[in-house]
């Protein structure tokens, strides 16, 4: 990995904590009460690059690449895909976050940090004070509500749970092309314009190693089984999450291609609250102010 990238966190510390055999990278800045900010796939904590300054003026934001991704620990890959479930994830950084002194906190995640977000709001209640998800739905209601429209949406959910080495090895390539195909595919603009070039550097310089690539079909692997057996598992027995909930989605990304996100939410979370911004699947980049305020207005509340 390049020692030479651009610091899109000047001013924040870089962090390197030690959760029971893993390294998980961090950047952290700002005052106030703590905020951890968990970014989705095929991202790292770049992603809350641009409005990083102004949220810090209100909290410690704590912003780490998830177990695989970015400048973290690569877990060992296992055939029953444990490492990588959503629940291990949730637990890692829970971990991260009582090294660092944080016993509870706010959380907002993006993406696959969303599906960690809600996953930790579930088996630990007591950390999570409020929980902001971006653009998703709960992952079994993915799978369970999986029709043709949708599956075009989202047929990476198929092609990156599909059996090792076959995704690695299509992936592998041409990763920059995948990579680039993936995030543009995503925005509304159906472009890599909403991204900087300094966050692309950052993204095109870690998802070209074949351990991360196969890291992060792990996830998805994890996604297709374990993570949808726990969702599972809590709606069967009623479990649903106690914090406050924040359901932010783009009126033109992936959410909305089934039902109403926020009708969904509220069979997990009955008090959560919800809205649609003018953008894709990329809140952070694609609508960074708005996105800003909304996270600035539910955690201050």
């Amino acid at each position: 990995m390049s020692t030479e990238l651009p610091d899109l966190y000047p001013g924040f510390e870089t962090r390197i904590v030690d959760v029971k055999g893993m390294r998980l990278f961090s950047r952290i800045g700002g005052s106030g009460l703590p905020l951890l900010l968990l970014h989705g796939y095929p991202q790292s904590h770049v992603i809350w690059h641009k409005f990083a300054p102004e949220l810090a003026k209100h909290f410690k934001l704590i912003m780490p690449d998830l177990p695989g991704y970015g400048n973290s620990s690569i877990p060992p890959i296992r055939t029953d895909y444990a490492n990588y479930s959503k629940r291990a994830m949730a637990t890692a950084v829970l971990d991260m976050m009582r090294a660092l002194g944080h016993q509870e906190f706010y959380l907002a995640g993006h993406d696959r940090g969303g599906r960690v977000g809600y996953r930790l709001a579930l088996d630990h209640p007591e950390a999570v004070l409020k929980l902001a998800v971006l653009d998703i739905l709960p992952t079994s209601d993915y799978w369970d509500r999986l029709d043709r429209e949708f599956g075009l949406a989202v047929y990476h959910w198929m092609f990156l749970a599909q059996p090792f080495p076959f995704p690695e090895k299509m992936i592998a390539a041409a990763p920059i092309r995948f990579l680039e195909h993936t995030l543009a595919g995503w925005t509304a603009e159906k472009s890599l314009d909403c991204f900087t070039d300094e966050a692309l550097a950052h993204t095109r310089d870690w998802f070209c190693e074949p351990d991360r690539i196969s890291a992060t079909c792990e996830d998805y692997r994890a996604g297709a089984t374990l993570d949808y057996e726990h969702d599972k598992t809590d709606r069967e027995a009623g479990k649903t999450i106690k914090a406050d909930l924040l359901a932010l989605w783009g009126d033109k990304g992936i959410a909305t291609k089934v039902d109403d996100p926020l009708a969904i939410w509220r069979t997990w979370c009955p008090h959560a609250q919800g809205a649609a911004l003018s953008c894709g699947h990329f809140l952070p980049e694609e609508a960074p102010h708005e996105t800003c305020e909304a996270l600035r207005r539910f955690f201050g509340s």
